[in-house]
């Protein structure tokens, strides 16, 4: 776009000196002309009219057009100009024409101030055939029957392609630039247009693709742009080797889970004959009985976390993506979560802004909204209240989960959503039990991360704990 203006003026200032030279070579030529007449025209007393369109005819071979006009020199009076030759020569009617293009310019005018001095001007104008007729200087010529007029004018808009009388942009090169130049413009703008649509193309059936899952959809027979076809085939690899990393984490998770899950079956059964043989005397055997007991829970409660939690990553990876009302997930999970806390009296008031929609694989934001309830609950006394507030703007959706519990210490309240932390008022230190193992809220960042948002958690000023997820709105 720049371009073209940047040429148009260079070209426009040379225009601009071709010009100049061209009217200053036309007006020297001019002066010329009238000193070749000046001994002609101190004779024409015995001069025909032929003769003087003769002698102007031989000044008149470069294209100029030629008029001589004549004021006698009167004791009295003023009697004006007289159209006397022409070159090229003109009818009387077309002579006429002449003269009223001339007074309606304002050049007959012009001619009295001439006798005095040159006088250059440069009009444009029209003649009788249609032809454009730039003026370029009127010369006086002086002599002892009276004032001589010589009024030069040339079609000089076709000399050297100037742009004579006329703005440049009006000449036949401009505009057969600009016509050359609106042609490539407009292949350009198509190529453009098709490049973006198949771009656009491209985009969707990607989208399409990460939507739906790592399945069947291929991006190479679907791709419309052959300079695209290489990285299709590329993206193809991508999605085929992301299915089989789906399906990698999804057998490895099942496999482990099993291997462990049948030697905690062989201990747990081996430990049923020594609670029974241990005589209740012997505290410190019952104790470690006890230990080994709850230890085996714990750790057969990580292996189910750890199968689920493979199985849903390979969902994120696998699954198609579902347009999935947030609304009413969050309302169902606060429904369970009323049935199940009814006998502590807790109330649970919400805020939920209607049909929030996410994509999202199915069972995802069921687990995130179980979790962060389930962990609120936890901390609940009885007869206190747990707010939810579902929001929804421009920047993101908004999930605020608030309870009044006795809420976090300042130095720990970062690590609440590390992997196997979890610290209730009254154990020791960071040790869990074996209800709780800490995998609750380490499991809603990880979702929500896959799902490209983010969590916190804040103590309230009038004490419990706050845990705010943001989630994208895009649709992700």
């Amino acid at each position: 776009m720049a371009l073209p203006i940047i040429l148009y003026g260079q070209f426009e200032r040379a225009d601009r000196q071709t010009r100049s030279l061209v009217a200053e070579n036309f007006r020297h030529h001019d002066w010329l002309v009238a000193q070749a007449l000046s001994s002609l025209l101190e004779h024409t007393e015995v001069s025909s009219a032929q003769d003087l369109n003769a002698a102007l005819e031989k000044f008149s071979e470069n294209g100029s057009i030629l008029k001589l006009m004549f004021r006698p020199k009167l004791k009295t009076g003023n009697p004006g100009f007289f159209f006397i030759a022409s070159a090229p020569a003109v009818s009387a009617q077309q002579t006429g024409h002449d003269l009223d293009i001339l007074a309606q310019h304002g050049i007959l005018k012009s001619l009295a101030d001439s006798c005095s001095w040159d006088k250059p001007v440069e009009i444009r104008y029209r003649q009788v055939n249609g032809t454009e007729e730039i003026l370029t200087s009127i010369i006086p010529i002086n002599n002892r029957l009276g004032c001589w007029a010589l009024v030069s004018a040339n079609n000089s808009s076709s000399i050297l392609s100037t742009a004579f009388g006329r703005p440049y942009w009006q000449t036949d090169n401009v505009r057969m630039a600009a016509l050359i130049y609106l042609i490539f413009a407009i292949l350009a703008g198509l190529i453009a247009i098709r490049v973006r649509s198949a771009l656009r193309h491209f985009r969707r059936v990607s989208h399409e693709i990460r939507r739906a899952g790592v399945g069947s959809a291929a991006f190479a027979s679907r791709n419309i742009l052959p300079e695209l076809a290489s990285a299709a085939d590329d993206f193809d690899r991508l999605v085929r080797d992301l299915h089989h990393a789906s399906s990698n984490i999804r057998r490895t998770a099942e496999e482990n889970a099993h291997a462990v899950k049948a030697p905690l079956a062989i201990i747990r059964s081996a430990l049923e004959p020594l609670k029974s043989a241990i005589p209740q005397s012997d505290q410190r055997s019952q104790r470690a009985v006890q230990l080994i007991d709850s230890a085996l829970a714990r750790l057969s409660t990580l292996i189910s976390t750890a199968q689920r939690l493979g199985n849903d990553t390979a969902d994120f990876i696998e699954a198609p993506k579902l347009h999935i009302n947030l609304t009413d997930v969050v309302a169902e999970c606060l429904r369970n979560a009323r049935d199940i806390s009814v006998s502590r009296n807790i109330r649970f008031v919400r805020h939920l802004a209607e049909n929030v929609l996410l994509a999202a694989p199915d069972g995802i934001l069921d687990i995130i909204v179980e979790n962060i309830l389930d962990n609120a609950i936890s901390f609940s006394t009885d007869g206190s209240t747990i707010t939810t507030t579902l929001s929804q703007s421009r920047g993101g959706i908004d999930l605020s989960i608030e309870d009044e519990g006795p809420g976090i210490a300042a130095n720990k309240i970062d690590r609440i959503f590390d992997r196997n932390f979890s610290f209730r008022p009254g154990t020791k230190g960071d040790a869990a039990e074996p209800d709780h193992a800490g995998l609750g809220l380490w499991i809603v960042r990880h979702h929500i991360e896959a799902l490209g948002g983010a969590v916190t958690a804040m103590n309230r000023a009038g004490g419990g704990l706050r845990i705010q997820v943001t989630l994208p709105g895009n649709g992700w």
